[in-house]
């Protein structure tokens, strides 16, 4: 009965009323492994499904995004993070005229492969894992392989694609990381996934701001005033300031301009900030390196959790016995499948895996 409604047909027509330069769903690359289309779903909605519920996405409300350990109830988490970049995501793709569902999906599976300690974790484990280690790549292995018992999500090309490129690792000065090119290192291919990795960056610096207040380590009169002073005051402030000023200077991407209707076949509309918002969002960012994260790596609690991450990593490289047995299905060398057993923790976890050895 289902099939003779078609209801995934009639959402995919409606598809055809976006951007000529939004990526359609039936228009997908496609999957690892084929499969019937959903009668109900869009390509990009089943993987937006396959993506909340997993056992990865769950496990991302009980991993830190900045705060180790912090006392309070109202500190961001890497769940709550992803779900904040949907957020924003979904308000610039529908304002832009593209696909709200493959943003969607590309947000909320973008940071499935963080470690347990923020990014402490992932600096311990770049530093012993003699390949190296970057959150990225991670979420797309969890993606194509971990997830599932072994058989992975089999997501299409453009949610992987703009989930393994949705940051540049150790990047601390922001460039063209919004816009799409073509395919290389950290350049994500599709305006979706442009918007996913811009959002990415809306939303850690300004909850990253709230948490830092709330933890009393700054105070709102203590960021850049030529920062504030553009982007605002408060926090619901910034945000409509940032998600205005991408809509704005990327208005080109819904094809309603003229700009856009002039442009030459080798140009492509990109997501983009104006160079004034750039630069106060990059003020941000660097106060937040100096007065933040570099000062939470300092800390007590920062120093045990790489103890923690050092111990695990030692640990089960000399008794592959203990790993879970789905961490062995796989023809991985031993050091490949302690690090997806490690990554996979959420803080308390490893915490309490750390105390038992």
């Amino acid at each position: 009965m289902i099939g003779q409604l078609n209801i995934r047909q009639r959402a995919e027509e409606k598809e055809e009323s976006l951007s000529a330069h939004a990526i359609r769903s039936k228009q997908s690359r496609g999957r690892l492994k084929d499969e019937e289309p959903c009668p109900i779903r869009t390509a990009f909605q089943r993987d937006r499904d396959r993506i909340i519920y997993s056992n990865s996405f769950r496990r991302l409300k009980h991993k830190t995004q900045v705060f180790i350990a912090p006392q309070g109830d109202h500190y961001v988490t890497r769940l709550t993070h992803s779900l904040e970049v949907s957020q924003i995501a979904r308000t610039i793709a529908r304002a832009l005229n593209l696909n709200e569902d493959l943003t969607e999906a590309i947000s909320l599976g973008h940071d499935l492969g963080h470690t347990p300690f923020g990014h402490v974790g992932e600096e311990v484990l770049n530093e012993l894992y003699p390949p190296g280690f970057r959150h990225n790549e991670q979420s797309l292995r969890i993606v194509d392989l971990l997830e599932n018992d072994g058989k992975g999500l089999n997501l299409t090309w453009e949610v992987r694609d703009g989930i393994v490129n949705h940051s540049k690792t150790g990047e601390k000065t922001l460039k063209d990381w919004g816009q799409a090119t073509s395919a290389s290192s950290g350049q994500v291919n599709t305006l979706e996934g442009s918007i996913a990795k811009i959002s990415d960056v809306v939303a850690y610096v300004n909850h990253d701001i709230d948490d830092a207040i709330r933890a009393g380590v700054i105070q709102e009169n203590d960021l850049p005033p030529s920062a504030t002073d553009l982007l605002g005051h408060s926090h619901r402030e910034r945000i409509n300031s940032l998600v205005s000023d991408i809509i704005k200077q990327s208005w080109p991407v819904t094809g309603l301009s003229r700009a856009s209707s002039r442009g030459n076949a080798t140009t492509r509309p990109a997501i983009v900030m104006s160079t004034g918002v750039l630069e106060a969002t990059n003020a941000l960012r660097n106060f937040l390196f100096e007065k933040v994260y570099d000062r939470e790596a300092a800390r007590e609690e920062t120093g045990r959790a790489r103890e923690i991450m050092r111990q695990l990593y030692d640990y089960f490289n000399k008794h592959e016995e203990k790993l879970p047995p789905e961490y062995r299905l796989h023809r991985d060398e031993t050091e490949r499948r302690v690090v997806d057993y490690i990554a996979g923790m959420t803080d308390q976890y490893a915490t309490r895996v750390g105390e038992k050895i």
